[in-house]
């Protein structure tokens, strides 16, 4: 499914990010990526999605190597992996409906299947009764099963989340971890890049450790192992 070979990362202010990574994730895996701040777990994760490219190495996802892939490719890549973030980036001015079905216009699904699959999606995360409503009139905990939502929409086979509770308090950060693992359960892999010490010490999954560009760690069912 995921598969890095030798992937280093040198931006051109000399940081390197990177430093010769080796790691392969498979279908269905549920994975933390843990590790201090500046450590190059955003680096690690924009990999994935071709946010960033490797310096050098090899990134490949479903069989395509993202290294050599073709910019005017990216956005048929994007289609098979969700990517949720800290601060949700939701458009303000459409709905939640709207917000979610945006995903499915872009790629021009009929209208009759958008309708089906965004009211499915809402459903799964507790919000087919706020369909209607604005961003602005939902919590912080709402606006990111929006976002958790709009990512799956296209049932992709790889969801990214680069600190999806990093804005939330911890009962929401709990929903959204409930949200994940049913998502997970549906054969998706999911790849976490997370601060949360007690969410990651809780819910048992793989975790790898990220230490100044490095993988120091990669454990079936590890732990967080910072203080926070």
């Amino acid at each position: 499914m995921i598969e890095m070979k030798d992937v280093y990362k040198t931006y051109p202010n000399g940081v390197i990010a990177l430093n010769g990574i080796n790691v392969r994730i498979k279908q269905g895996e549920f994975v933390y990526v843990v590790g201090p701040s500046g450590a190059g777990k955003s680096t690690f994760i924009k990999m994935m999605y071709r946010e960033e490219k490797p310096t050098s190495g090899s990134i490949m996802i479903n069989g395509v190597n993202l290294a050599h892939l073709k910019d005017n490719k990216v956005p048929i890549l994007r289609r098979n992996i969700g990517v949720i973030f800290q601060d949700f980036k939701l458009l303000p001015k459409l709905t939640v409906y709207e917000n979610v079905a945006f995903a499915l216009e872009v790629i021009e699904e009929s209208p009759r299947l958008i309708k089906k699959k965004v009211m499915e999606v809402l459903d799964l995360v507790g919000l087919k009764h706020k369909a209607r409503f604005y961003p602005d009139e939902l919590s912080g905990g709402e606006q990111q099963r929006v976002s958790i939502a709009r990512s799956i929409v296209n049932s992709p086979k790889i969801v990214i989340a680069d600190e999806p509770t990093g804005n939330l308090d911890p009962d929401n950060s709990w929903g959204i971890m409930e949200i994940f693992e049913t998502i997970n359960d549906r054969g998706t892999t999911i790849v976490m890049a997370t601060h949360n010490r007690e969410i990651v010490n809780t819910i048992k999954k793989r975790v790898i450790a990220i230490e100044s560009g490095k993988i120091v760690r990669d454990e079936a069912r590890g732990e967080y192992g910072y203080e926070v």
